[in-house]
């Protein structure tokens, strides 16, 4: 999340989902690329990874990654490698990322080289002596350089070109270990022909040539004779003073960079790519009163097509995408079984077959999803997790194909391997009923009374109606790719993934069990299907679903077992340690759950430390000057404070939002804190020498930080109202219709969707364009104050590259809003 500069109560949230499909004409003159696998970056910084391909010639990864964009960046970079070797890169603006939005698309990946690592920004000081004999330059500081093998060792050199061609070159200090340098240094140029020092010395005289261009040229310094390019900037000479933020270019190019970095280079294969990105930019909360509203009280709007809910999933082309922020609104507020009740009574009193209810892509059934996906998280967790890690830690061979296995003989034993996997997730699932979150159950009660009251006569249709939900599209998704569902975040191999398709299909046939005896697609499925289509494995499924969906859900479950909600590698400083040194960074498995957080050397092992959730009083950020780290944050204790270095921007993020919600309650929560450390008998921030006295901070008070829930409700309402900004064409033609079929009742040409009652319709599709107009208009205006008050060449708005600020005001609002408004 991003907060305007100056403007506290406007943010802008960006996000990115990215699909990474596969790859093709990689390595020309191999037959295979071996071990290979794809990393995400923003800028320079590897965010995730998908899992390694063996000696595939045309790899196919299918993996997923959607996560919150913490900071600023200028690229997103997919890169592919074989095994440690970069093979090529694919580089995206940030500013272009919405032109690729929700389409597959191959991208060309170009060679890896030092002009595609550039990163980061300077800033520089131009000022011309009398007559522009002289000129002065100044290098006060860059900052977010690139990194080279864990090193950056700056300097620059610095160089004025002459229009008859001539250079001079000056070099800065080496600034030793740092990717923010402060240089601070002053140099001095004059013109050719110009002597003397002094401006008595200097009039009179005539140059033999003028200014023409600075070039500042930012180098890692290896040795005294190797060096790294970090950058580059090139500035006209134009008489001019200036003081301005640079963003570094590759070499030899211009301070107004237009196309993709590596754009002209060859490509070495290709990428395919599915990218959405988005950035609201989300208003003050009284904005969006009227708006949630008129979303909240569709549950009581008569007939149901008239709601705002149902219109929203109409109008909006792609259903999950309207499903989503309106399922985390309602279920903030206590109003998603209300509301998704009244959208099934519709949609099933369109149903003739019982058994195409709520299949497809269906309003209801996007919602549902969403629901299960929310509120059943931990559920999930908790119930699959002990079957998959064993299934992971073991990696039994399965394959049970004949056109799969090289010696057949080996199947008998690999369905035995296969047997045991599936028993031990389909006990898990059917013993987990009590733990099933209420909301789930309330819906699926709600799901099952509906389908009774349309279907009196089919007895087994309150058994398909919810197990179509949690056995099709809540377990066995999440067991085929447990990657996607943060079950592991560890690599499968190629057979452990062939391993959890089997076990996902035979789960998925288990759900269906209770409504049909259907004959199998694949042949060589049927002696797994025959061991498990038993009537204790029938029993076993029904009375799990009579207790998922009873009237009132299960019990809450009592037991007193702490859930996990996160676990990984993070890198630690030792406590309590009053030296610094490179050895009192070590690296820890963590793990966070909902009773305290510990860490170990390794998965698996013995605690080293554990840590209550009641005495961690604060979770802060630490300032990068600390300890000369990226990604630290810190958790302060009673008697000390534990320093953790996150291996990305993200990974922080996820971390310290975490910890602080799940401690933000603690009464003993603190209201000052140190953002820098306490090092060498000093406070870095405030400089006190007492380690005892109190923080000279305020704690975090940002809307991330005091979210309590897991909803931003804000966000999600300003999410849709750019949905309905986007779509606003659409609206527009139902308005039209409402008026046409008012006019002309029998003429069902001109309605682009269900009216059953236009004057209805007509009343709230007008008010919600008219909420939505408002808060355009609102948005506009903060986002053109902010494009005012922005400095063209401040360090928030560097030169160089579309700026996000500048363009919010000045570009992104311009052709297409006109046009609608």
């Amino acid at each position: 999340m991003t907060m305007a500069e100056g403007k506290p109560n406007f943010r802008v949230v960006e996000r990115l989902k990215i699909k990474i499909g596969d790859a093709k004409n990689l390595g020309k003159g191999h037959s295979s690329l071996r071990d290979g696998h794809c990393t995400i970056t923003l800028d320079q910084e590897e965010i995730f990874r998908t899992a390694t391909i063996e000696k595939a010639i045309d790899p196919f990864w299918g993996e997923e990654f959607e996560f919150e964009i913490p900071r600023r960046f200028r690229y997103l970079g997919v890169c592919v490698y074989e095994r440690d070797r970069p093979l090529g890169r694919v580089t995206v603006r940030r500013d272009q990322l919405t032109s690729f939005n929700d389409k597959d698309h191959w991208f060309p990946l170009r060679p890896l080289n030092v002009e595609s690592e550039v990163q980061g920004k300077i800033h520089i000081e131009i000022e011309f002596g009398e007559n522009r004999g002289r000129l002065g330059v100044r290098l006060n500081e860059a900052c977010e350089l690139a990194i080279t093998n864990g090193n950056c060792d700056p300097f620059a050199d610095v160089t004025v070109r002459y229009t008859n061609d001539k250079t001079e070159t000056q070099r800065t200090k080496v600034k030793k270990k740092t990717n923010s340098p402060v240089f601070d240094e002053a140099f001095a140029f004059t013109l050719p022909g110009l002597s003397g020092i002094h401006k008595q010395h200097i009039v009179g005289q005539t140059p033999t040539a003028d200014w023409a261009e600075l070039i500042v040229t930012l180098y890692h310094e290896i040795s005294s004779s190797n060096t790294v390019f970090l950058g580059q900037v090139t500035i006209p000479l134009q008489g001019r003073t200036v003081s301005a933020w640079y963003f570094l270019q590759p070499r030899n190019r211009k301070s107004s960079l237009r196309e993709d970095q590596g754009f002209n280079y060859p490509s070495v294969g290709s990428l395919r790519l599915k990218i959405h990105y988005t950035a609201d930019h989300v208003l003050p909360s009284h904005n969006y009163e009227r708006l949630k509203h008129l979303l909240l009280n569709s549950h009581a709007v008569v007939p149901t097509t008239a709601s705002t809910v149902y219109l929203l999933g109409e109008i909006i082309p792609n259903k999950i995408d309207s499903a989503q922020p309106i399922v985390r609104i309602l279920l903030h507020h206590g109003q998603i079984i209300p509301t998704i009740k009244a959208l099934a009574y519709w949609e099933i009193s369109k149903v003739t077959d019982a058994n195409t209810i709520f299949r497809g892509n269906s309003l209801v059934s996007k919602m549902m999803d969403e629901s299960m996906h929310i509120s059943g998280m931990r559920y999930l967790h908790e119930t699959l997790r002990p079957p998959l890690e064993r299934l992971l830690a073991e990696r039994r061979p399965c394959e049970i194909d004949p056109a799969r296995v090289k010696d057949t003989t080996v199947i008998s034993h690999n369905l035995a391997n296969l047997k045991i996997y599936v028993e031990d997730v389909f006990k898990a699932i059917t013993t987990s009923a009590l733990k099933c979150p209420t909301v789930m159950c309330q819906l699926f009660h709600t799901l099952k009374e509906v389908a009774i009251k349309y279907f009196p006569e089919n007895k087994e249709i309150k058994y398909s109606v919810v197990s179509g939900f949690i056995f099709l599209r809540f377990f066995a998704p999440a067991i085929l790719g447990p990657r996607l569902f943060d079950l592991t975040k560890e690599q499968i191999d190629s057979q452990t993934n062939r391993t959890l398709t089997l076990v996902s299909k035979t789960i998925q046939s288990l759900g269906n069990l209770v409504c049909s005896r259907s004959n199998f697609k694949e042949e060589y499925m049927s002696s797994m299907y025959q061991s498990v289509y038993t009537e204790q494995h029938v029993t076993a499924v029904r009375q799990f679903l009579e207790i998922i969906s009873a009237s009132a859900g299960p019990e809450e479950c009592t037991q007193d077992t702490p859930v996990t909600l996160k676990e990984g590698m993070l890198t630690k400083r030792a406590q309590g340690r009053k030296k610094f040194g490179r050895k009192n960074f070590k690296q820890r498995y963590f793990k966070l759950t909902t009773r305290d957080l510990s860490y170990a050397k390794q998965k698996g092992k013995e605690s080293l430390c554990t840590i209550t959730l009641s005495d961690i009083l604060a979770v802060e950020r630490l300032q990068q000057e600390s300890f000369n780290k990226n990604n630290m944050f810190q958790i302060i204790q009673p008697e000390r404070i534990l320093y953790i270095q996150a291996n990305n921007c993200v990974e922080e993020k996820e971390w310290v939002d975490l910890l602080t919600k799940m401690c933000f309650s603690n009464n003993k929560r603190l209201t000052l804190y140190h953002p820098a450390a306490f090092i060498n008998g000093t406070w870095l921030c405030c400089k006190s020498n007492n380690e005892r006295t109190k923080g000279c901070q305020e704690v975090s008070t940002s809307v991330d930080h005091i979210q309590t829930s897991s909803v931003d409700v804000d966000r999600e309402l300003s999410r849709i109202h750019a949905l309905c900004v986007t779509h606003i064409d659409r609206f527009d033609s139902v308005l039209k219709a409402c008026e046409c079929k008012a006019v002309y009742p029998g003429d069902r040409l001109c309605l682009p969707i269900l009216i059953e009652d236009p004057k209805t319709t007509f009343i709230t599709l007008s008010t919600l364009r008219e909420i939505i107009y408002t808060l355009e208009q609102e948005h506009r205006t903060v986002l053109r104050t902010i494009a005012r008050e922005t400095k063209y060449g401040s360090k928030q708005a560097p030169i160089g590259d579309d700026n996000y600020l500048l363009l919010a005001g000045r570009k992104d609002l311009s052709a297409h809003h006109q046009k609608v408004w």
